[in-house]
């Protein structure tokens, strides 16, 4: 469990380097007070650069892994353009990772790999994403098999070989999503999956 509660308010997030994926400004990444979080506080994104193909990455400094499962709160706050939270996992760089998200504005969750900066989607779910309510995304990567689940139901399980090296985790944010993260949970699976 990332130790959120230990960050100071008003500051970067302690232990996370920032990128971006596409075009426009860089993420704005803060701690800031929520009473509503798990432990009063939570990591925002809070640029709201209105590029569309911008994704915004906070990325956790000292872990690396294939075989991996990662779960998380996030909360849509504000956005015209998009309102959408995500985990990013076996991150090479910016450019080419996988990630799942869900997005409040198109009531979806969507897993995707990002290849030298192209987003191709693998698999999605239509469901009611809502805004300014806290909602829990999984991500489990075991061998080529990713797993999917929010708010504790598994949506869906699709198969890629496209990064089977391992990468780092990072917070996801698109275009001018203002998004709030919290309970974040990384937990290392042991190597060689199913």
């Amino acid at each position: 469990m990332i130790a959120i509660d230990r960050m100071t308010p008003g500051s970067p997030p302690a232990g996370f380097t920032f990128a971006r994926t596409g075009r426009g400004a860089v993420g704005e990444w803060t701690v800031v007070e929520d009473p509503t979080a798990s432990t009063g506080r939570a990591i925002e994104q809070s640029s709201t650069d209105r590029t569309d193909y911008r994704f915004p990455l906070a990325i956790h400094d000292s872990l690396s892994a294939a075989n991996l499962s990662v779960e998380l709160r996030f909360k849509a706050v504000g956005g015209k353009i998009d309102q959408a939270g995500g985990i990013a996992l076996r991150l090479e760089d910016a450019d080419n990772y996988y990630v799942v998200r869900a997005n409040a504005l198109e009531d979806n969750v969507r897993f995707y790999r990002v290849v030298n900066g192209r987003r191709e989607q693998l698999e999605g779910a239509n469901l009611r994403v809502t805004a300014n309510e806290w909602h829990i995304l999984g991500l489990r990567a075991e061998g080529e098999r990713f797993t999917v689940s929010y708010d504790g139901k598994t949506l869906f399980s699709v198969t890629d070989k496209t990064f089977t090296e391992a990468g780092g985790v990072a917070l996801w944010t698109k275009a001018d999503s203002i998004t709030r993260f919290d309970g974040v949970k990384i937990t290392p699976l042991p190597q060689g999956g199913d």
